[in-house]
């Protein structure tokens, strides 16, 4: 061994441990019981087997252990945004599509188009971009997975100025967060304003962080590293502190959790700051029992008093198979058009479709780097579902690619409508549109919601 390691072999390593000892010891803390002198027992912990710790010590050790519970954040309030609770409603495990039989699935496939009639097929582009990202985009140090990241960026900031979300006076609240690149480069864009907090929510532990950039600058960065399902926004400090309008952004937000986020801006953290929570505001009245978006001028204008309302919301969406018919924030739109839990099931699967048929461009995306940011390019997550549902020789002796490709797309659209639904059902003037080329990125549609205009908050200049 190394002179002043551990004399313990890992065998499954080849190589001594690398610890340090005690004085006078000759293995670590973790390996003690092969000194031979040693008569005190080490046990595996109980929060955590995977590492030991003296049986004299258990209660000492639990107290600091890092798999411990950690207390929860003031934040937090378990399923706040979860959605669904009547639990009869949840449909029980579904068989795989491969196993439908033929008459299954085109019953399916009809139902789709049957609820999608109506509908506006064809989005509108508005792949824009801004003027903070133009440096990064001509630097020719960027590679190609960067360039195309920066290019969505870029959009997304075009598509918030083009809304007016861009300015002074916000909280920026950038719902799965990863490394924080989007909050980023709106702070880049904001600059020389004044008065812009960012809130950035993340429930794991992430590193490269670029927070780190801005502890020089007037903006105020703070992490929450909370699952969005648990957040509510109205019992955050700093928002307590300075209530400024919330403008929700997301890059490539993961299947159900863009519904939790939505019912996080639009409904949990409004009901909570219209004094309607578990515990309300004092200066509401008892028989309040009115809607959210209730027309009352005095009930808005003590409602304004508490907590301004959502400035806006822009998502890019991503990895519609991975949405859930718990948290799914359209359920009444998809029982307007004759649809249920089931066939949401089938839907949300074969929304992938769309994407991965594309053989020629998934194989490039398992070698993508995995740290370029928490979601990466969306292709990675739709290679390695296509694996399980569209490579069946059932389905391909059905369908074609290019026809799977448009159900997909029928399927994306069906769940997105829903999203619409329910964002316009509160008041809120909802879109979606192609933000960026199928080239750059096979997920390209951006939501974008702004409430209606007697309710966004006018701009300090």
């Amino acid at each position: 061994p190394v002179p002043g390691r551990c004399a313990y072999f890992v065998a499954r390593k080849k190589r001594f441990c690398k610890m340090i000892p005690a004085p006078g010891r000759r293995f670590c803390g973790e390996h003690g019981q092969q000194e031979e002198e040693s008569d005190r027992k080490r046990i595996p912990c109980p929060l955590d087997p995977k590492h030991t710790v003296y049986e004299d010590q258990l209660q000492k050790h639990l107290k600091k252990c890092n798999s411990r519970e950690k207390p929860k954040p003031v934040y937090f309030v378990q399923d706040i945004n979860a959605g669904l609770k009547d639990v009869a409603e949840i449909p029980e495990k579904q068989v795989p599509i491969s196993s439908l039989s033929k008459g299954e699935l085109e019953n399916l496939i009809i139902k789709l188009k049957n609820a999608s009639n109506g509908l506006e097929l064809h989005l509108e582009e508005q792949i824009l971009s801004h003027q903070a990202l133009q440096e990064a985009l001509n630097d020719p140090k960027n590679g190609e997975s960067a360039f195309k990241h920066l290019k969505q960026q870029a959009s997304i900031l075009g598509n918030m100025e083009k809304l007016h979300l861009l300015g002074p006076g916000r909280c920026f609240v950038e719902f799965g967060a990863g490394r924080g690149k989007l909050s980023h480069w709106v702070d880049v864009a904001l600059q020389n304003v004044d008065n812009v907090q960012f809130l950035l929510v993340e429930r794991a532990t992430t590193r490269f962080k670029v927070d780190g950039k801005h502890k020089r600058r007037n903006s105020v960065f703070e992490r929450l590293q909370v699952d969005i399902q648990h957040l509510c926004l109205n019992k955050v400090p700093i928002l307590e502190k300075k209530k400024l309008p919330v403008v929700g952004i997301g890059k490539h937000l993961c299947g159900a959790a863009t519904d939790l986020a939505l019912r996080c801006l639009v409904e949990s953290y409004t009901t909570c700051s219209d004094g309607q929570s578990e515990e309300p505001a004092p200066k509401r009245s008892r028989n309040d029992k009115t809607e959210v978006a209730s027309n009352n001028s005095a009930d808005n204008e003590s409602n304004k008093d508490d907590c301004k309302p959502v400035a806006g919301i822009v998502i890019a969406l991503c990895c519609h198979h991975k949405c859930d018919w718990t948290h799914y924030v359209g359920r009444e739109f998809f029982k307007s058009v004759g649809l249920g839990p089931v066939e949401f099931h089938y839907f949300q699967r074969m929304s992938s479709w769309a994407t991965c048929g594309m053989q020629e461009t998934t194989t490039k995306a398992s070698t993508s780097e995995g740290s370029e940011d928490q979601t990466n390019d969306t292709e990675e997550h739709e290679q390695t579902f296509s694996k399980t549902e569209s490579g069946s020789d059932t389905l391909q002796g059905i369908l074609t690619v290019e026809e799977r490709k448009e159900i997909g797309c029928l399927c994306k659209l069906l769940i997105d409508r829903g999203r619409i639904e329910y964002l316009q059902q509160r008041g809120y003037k909802a879109a979606l549109q192609y933000y960026t080329e199928s080239a750059v990125s096979l997920e390209n549609v951006l939501l974008t919601a702004v409430p209606s205009p007697s309710l966004i908050p006018e701009p300090t200049t």
